[in-house]
């Protein structure tokens, strides 16, 4: 087990604080919550957030996802647990989350067209970004 770096909640509560309220705000967005969870999930799958992926977890089986879906999301792709929906969402939740190497091309945001709105898409922009912000410090500062 490690150490905790910075109780960074408690150094820069101010900060912290926006976070959360972005969070809570992202809750009672246009997207299906299941799907903002899951989505939290494939991005802390990605980052190695352990605190994460434990959080989300429980969450998605708590609402009732299918313990095989978990268990299929790193292999989404060949998975058929997954709507159509759910792969534009997770192709773009990778995309975003390794920006430095995909660039966040038309060929993974195009589909998104296909099934969310505008503000879906920024909701759901939203929330892989957030996401990607709470698993760096996360990892970053060993929670």
């Amino acid at each position: 087990m490690t150490m905790l770096r910075q109780p960074y909640y408690e150094l820069s509560p101010e900060i912290y604080n926006a976070l959360v309220q972005a969070s809570k705000a992202l809750e009672n967005c246009a997207l299906e919550p299941t799907l903002t969870e899951l989505i939290y999930l494939r991005v802390s799958q990605i980052n190695g957030c352990a605190f994460c992926l434990e959080m989300h977890s429980k969450a998605l089986r708590k609402s009732g996802v299918a313990q095989a879906k978990l268990d299929a999301l790193a292999g989404w792709r060949v998975s058929h647990h997954f709507s159509e929906q759910e792969r534009a969402a997770l192709a773009w939740a990778e995309s975003v989350t390794q920006i430095a190497t995909t660039h966040a091309e038309d060929d993974v945001y195009l589909p998104l067209l296909d099934h969310f709105s505008a503000k879906e898409i920024s909701d759901l922009t939203f929330a892989i970004s957030l996401m990607n912000c709470f698993n760096r410090l996360a990892v970053g500062m060993r929670m």
